[in-house]
């Protein structure tokens, strides 16, 4: 566990790692894997898997609300109308108001719609939802839905599921430097170090499920997120050193005999 939280949406966390919950085997699989990342948040997505008919097999039998921060989403929604039902119908189920918002633009790259992300975001802030929103890493739009009020903004890191870790990191230190709200890198990420890349940059998570659940081993790799996760905030906090074009002596040269 990170030494220093971060708070979203009033309520603060230890793990700077959020998982998805989607491609495992089985809800089983879900679970070791989501314990062996130490992720204090899943995000489930509704339209996908059962979590609301009773009767059939549950995911919230295999994780337990009461220990984990339940991040429904609205993974396969296109218009923000669908998005907008779908929380909606998280609420009705009493998994609460926190919302992850994708309104996705493009079946072939799923990159978000961000127009039609902006439209449901004012009317689900408007309801009382603390919405999430996953964007491009675009500073323009960060800065908008924000300004909506959206509790963190959500940039990807590369197109879901590609695992080509952070296209640009430029664009995300943008985001950083003028977001007052968490930033979370959502997408993309590949292994362990596009995760520790994240958090050097300063992010305040990083969200992910393909490069876990996709992986050959799910739970070492979840493990080995965790770690990155951890490393990554601490390099962050402790402060790399400057890039320099030639080399510098590793010991001090002065009073070296002659």
């Amino acid at each position: 566990m990170m030494a220093d939280p971060f708070e979203l949406a009033g309520k603060r966390f230890h793990s700077r790692l959020i998982v998805g919950t989607g491609k495992y085997r089985d809800f089983a699989e879900t679970k070791q894997a989501v314990e062996a990342s130490g992720a204090e948040i899943v995000t489930v997505a509704l339209r996908r898997v059962n979590i609301t008919e009773a009767g059939k097999e549950n995911l919230l039998d295999f994780l337990d609300p009461a220990r984990y921060t339940i991040l429904p989403n609205t993974a396969g929604c296109y218009t923000a109308e669908e998005a907008i039902r779908t929380a909606r119908l998280a609420r009705e189920a009493g998994i609460g108001t926190l919302v992850k918002l994708e309104v996705i633009g493009d079946q072939k790259t799923l990159f978000p719609d961000v127009p039609a992300t902006m439209e449901a975001a004012k009317v689900l802030v408007r309801e009382g939802f603390a919405v999430l929103p996953y964007i491009n890493d675009d500073p323009i739009a960060a800065k908008k839905l924000e300004e909506i009020g959206c509790v963190a903004v959500m940039p990807l890191a590369a197109p879901i599921g590609s695992g080509l870790g952070i296209r640009n990191p430029y664009n995300i230190r943008i985001i950083l430097e003028h977001a007052r709200v968490p930033v979370i890198v959502d997408a993309g990420v590949g292994t362990a170090s596009d995760a520790a890349v994240a958090m050097e940059l300063g992010c305040d998570a990083v969200l992910m499920n393909t490069a876990i659940a996709g992986a050959k081993d799910p739970l070492l790799m979840a493990e080995a997120m965790r770690l990155a996760v951890e490393a990554g905030r601490k390099a962050f906090l402790a402060g790399r050193i400057q890039r320099k074009l030639y080399a510098t002596a590793s010991s001090p040269i002065e009073g070296i005999l002659q």
